[in-house]
């Protein structure tokens, strides 16, 4: 995960959709920060925090990288202007981050996962990262060491109570 984006949100961006089911699935291995083509009436709905990552995923077609199954919700006052709210839209990245994407994925058995969308001064920025696939007994794993630094918050706050 790059500092940098994470920092971005910290300073001033306001996050509105994160997919935690990616951490949970996927071991992260690079991130990329990527600009998302759309609509008018879909920046308003973004602006209005109507977003969904949970069933996204991203594709590299024809030297292009989409997002597919990211849902926006249509903008009340958006009437005819309204585009579909699971349609595919174009991501916006350099060619050399596509290249590196499709070599990854094509090559080395990477998956490209949407992380998370938010403002980054006025623009819409979409994380998304380089993944490999977690198998059962690493998601068991990953459940017993977030319990495991659970209690031991837990404790730290009863034992520093007193």
């Amino acid at each position: 995960m790059s500092h940098s984006s994470l920092s971005q949100i910290k300073n001033g961006g306001k996050l509105i959709a994160q997919n935690k089911k990616a951490y949970y699935d996927y071991f992260i291995a690079e991130t990329f920060q990527a600009g998302i083509e759309l609509a008018g009436t879909e920046v308003k709905s973004l602006r209005a925090g109507k977003c969904n990552l949970k069933e996204s995923f991203i594709q590299i077609v024809n030297g292009e990288a989409f997002i597919d199954g990211m849902h926006i919700s249509p903008y009340e006052h958006g009437n005819i202007f309204n585009k579909d709210p699971l349609r595919r839209r174009r991501l916006l990245l350099h060619r050399y981050e596509i290249n590196q994407l499709r070599g990854a994925v094509t090559t080395a058995g990477y998956t490209i996962v949407p992380l998370r969308v938010y403002f980054f001064k006025s623009l819409i920025k979409l994380d998304i990262a380089l993944a490999k696939g977690k198998k059962l007994y690493d998601k068991r794993e990953s459940m017993a060491k977030k319990d495991q630094r659970r209690e031991a918050e837990k404790e730290f706050k009863v034992n520093n109570l007193y």
